[in-house]
């Protein structure tokens, strides 16, 4: 198992398009099957499409958590095999995978890492990280001379984590900022709170090598989940919120227009 601070390095020689995805919750009885059934086809079907798995990709209920396994409709087992089957299609196509606090269940009676179970059974164990994932994605041409290599492309930086806490949205909203100011990241993604949003704070950088002061914006994403509203959210009072429809997000190749386009 690699360090979390062991950065993920992948090169496109175009741009592409990136759902970034958590809280499937495969199992649960509220689970939307049919939707996400039909996003992997989606998926399967663009050559352009790839993936940032966030954590929660099943259910996982436990005797010691707070849901009941009697709430599930599968057990955990075949939750993990159900999902290995979905995704060995789509392998190719992650550019990494993180766990979640269902995952982390397992982590803490058993020392068993759901996640990391599918991850090695889908031979992605170099892309799998526990805790969060650091990635650097350069898209554009490609030049012959390998010395040459990331010259002419354009490179974005991505820090994924499952993230924690709830509340309200605004308080989402807040924790992941926070989290993302102390990063030089292109685009942050966190999942965890259910609650799909999309923000652009700019972070103060000061450039001691110009001698100037600059205002650097950066993107957050919070991934929507794959559930119905009711159960625990319905019994907690959780406000509902979108669900099954994952934000796009469509990496530029032009080095004079770089940037990230959110479509939703």
């Amino acid at each position: 198992m690699k360090s979390d601070f062991d950065m993920i390095v992948r090169r496109f020689d175009k741009s592409i398009k990136i759902y970034p995805i958590a809280d499937i919750h495969f199992g649960a009885i509220n689970h939307q099957h049919e939707e996400w059934e039909k996003f992997c086809e989606t998926v399967l079907a663009d050559p352009d499409a790839y993936l940032i798995i966030d954590g929660d990709l099943i259910n996982n209920n436990t005797r010691s958590s707070c849901g009941s396994p009697f709430d599930d409709f599968l057990r955990p087992m075949s939750q993990k095999k159900y999902m290995t089957e979905c995704l060995m299609p789509l392998r190719d196509r992650v550019l990494c995978i993180t766990s979640g606090n269902h995952e982390r269940r397992s982590l803490k009676d058993a020392d068993d890492d759901p996640t990391f179970d599918i991850a090695c059974k889908l031979d992605l164990e170099d892309v799998y990280r526990q805790n969060a994932a650091f990635l650097k994605i350069s898209v554009g041409v490609k030049y012959s001379s390998e010395k040459y290599a990331d010259q002419g492309r354009v490179a974005y930086t991505f820090a994924v984590t499952h993230g924690s806490g709830g509340g309200m949205t605004g308080a989402t909203v807040n924790r992941n900022e926070r989290w993302g100011n102390i990063l030089n990241a292109d685009c942050i993604v966190v999942g965890h709170t259910h609650k799909g949003t999309v923000t652009r704070p700019s972070r103060i950088v000061m450039d001691t090598q110009n001698n100037r002061v600059t205002l650097q914006d950066y993107l957050v994403v919070s991934c929507v989940a794959w559930q119905s509203y009711g159960d625990y959210a319905l019994q907690k009072m959780l406000l509902p919120s979108v669900t099954a429809r994952p934000q796009v997000l469509y990496l530029s190749d032009n080095p004079r227009k770089k940037g990230i386009e959110v479509r939703w």
